[in-house]
C-alpha cells in the first residue's frame, strides 16, 4: 500500500519530539522507575502525550500503542506505535544514542517507520520498499558472514540469564559492540553495521524500525525468523541478509545449550 500520505505527519511528529527532547537533554532532571525498573523522565511522557494528541486530532479513527500511556483503539485498521525516547538511559546520561521510534501498523503489520535522533538531527524513514537517511536513499551493507561482521548486541543486563551465549556470539563476530538502542538499527540500514541481536523488547521498540531495515534491503524478524507483527514480543534479530540473521541466532542458541556459566569472570570482548 502507498503510505506516502502519512509522511508529512511523521516528519512533523519527529520535529515535535525534537523540540521537547532538547529542552531536557543534558539537563538536571528527575528520573522515575517504572514497575519493571526501567527509567522514565518528563521528556518521555511529554513527547508521547504530544504525539498522541496530534494523532487523535489528525487521525481520529486510528489506534495508538505507546510505551508510556498504553493502548487506544488498538484493533483499528491503522495503529500508530510510539516509543517517545528509545534509550532513556542514554538520554539521562547525555549520550546521543537515544531517539524517537514512530511506527504505523496497517492490519497489524508495520508499513511505515521513523527513527529520529533529536540532538544530532538524524532521521531514518522507511516503508518496506525504500529507506532514507535525512532524505537520501540508503541500503544495507554488502553481505558477509558472521565472522567478518560488525555486530551490535543488546545491553548485557538483558542477557543476564545467558551471558555465556552472549559472549560466544560477540566473540564469533569480527567487531562486536553493544547497547546502541534504536541508533543501531539506523546504522544497520545505512550499511555501517551488519547485524543487531536483542531480547527483552516490546512492539514499540521495533514497529517503527522494521520498515526502515526492510526498506533498506535488510532482514528483521523474531529469533525464529518470523516477521514482526502486532503480536511481537521479546527477541529480535536484524541483519543485512536473512542468512546472517540466521547464523547469529544459531550461534547464540548453540552456545546457550553447550556452555555453562563460568566460575570466574570472563574477560569482555569489547
Amino acid at each position: 500500500m502507498n503510505v506516502c500520505a502519512f509522511l508529512p505527519f511523521v516528519n512533523d511528529a519527529a520535529d515535535l519530539a525534537t523540540d521537547i527532547a532538547l529542552r531536557f537533554f543534558r539537563q538536571e532532571l528527575p528520573v522515575e522507575a517504572k514497575p519493571d525498573a526501567s527509567p522514565v523522565t518528563e521528556a518521555d511522557k511529554n513527547i508521547e502525550k504530544c504525539l498522541r494528541a496530534e494523532i487523535e486530532k489528525r487521525y481520529p479513527s486510528h489506534g495508538i500503542i505507546g510505551e508510556e500511556y498504553g493502548v487506544h483503539n488498538e484493533n483499528a485498521e491503522f495503529v500508530w506505535v510510539i516509543d517517545p525516547i528509545d534509550g532513556t538511559r542514554a538520554f539521562i546520561m547525555g549520550k546521543p544514542q537515544f531517539g524517537l521510534i514512530l511506527g504505523l501498523l496497517y492490519q497489524g503489520k508495520p508499513v511505515l517507520g521513523c527513527i529520529h535522533q533529536p540532538f544530532t538531527r538524524e532521521r531514518w524513514i522507511g516503508d518496506n520498499e525504500k529507506a532514507t537517511y535525512n532524505g537520501c536513499a540508503i541500503h544495507v551493507a554488502t553481505p558477509r558472514p558472521l565472522g567478518a561482521a560488525r555486530l551490535c548486541m543488546g545491553a548485557p543486563m538483558a542477557f543476564s540469564q545467558n551471558i555465556d551465549a552472549y559472549l560466544a556470539l560477540c566473540k564469533k563476530a569480527a567487531w562486536p559492540q553493544y547497547n546502541s538502542d534504536c541508533y543501531g538499527y539506523g546504522l544497520l540500514a545505512m550499511g555501517c553495521t551488519d547485524v543487531v541481536v536483542e531480547q527483552g523488547l516490546s512492539l514499540y521498540d521495533v514497529a517503527g524500525v522494521a520498515p526502515i531495515v526492510t526498506g533498506a534491503g535488510g532482514f528483521i524478524g523474531t529469533w525464529d525468523l518470523a516477521p514482526i507483527d502486532k503480536g511481537f514480543s521479546n527477541r529480535v534479530v536484524a541483519a543485512s541478509t536473512k542468512e546472517l540473521a540466521a547464523e547469529a541466532v544459531e550461534t547464540f542458541l548453540s552456545a546457550n545449550k553447550k556452555l555453562s556459566r563460568p566460575k570466574s569472570a570472563t574477560a569482555s570482548p569489547f
